[in-house]
């Protein structure tokens, strides 16, 4: 069984609210903050976006 997504697909956070709304509760935060740290750190990578999250 081959598997769904493609690997870049699950290391970036996309705009789309259930992905904002996924990673916020997994960081215990809000989708704003999410939303603010991607801008901070001018990147949607899933690594760099938690990086700044973690702050």
């Amino acid at each position: 069984m081959s598997k769904r997504g493609v690997k870049v697909e699950r290391n970036s956070v996309s705009e789309q609210p259930h992905e904002l709304n996924y990673e916020a509760r997994k960081e215990g935060t809000t989708a704003k903050k999410v939303e603010a740290a991607k801008k901070s750190a001018g990147s949607n990578q899933r690594s760099a976006v938690e990086k700044k999250l973690n702050r």
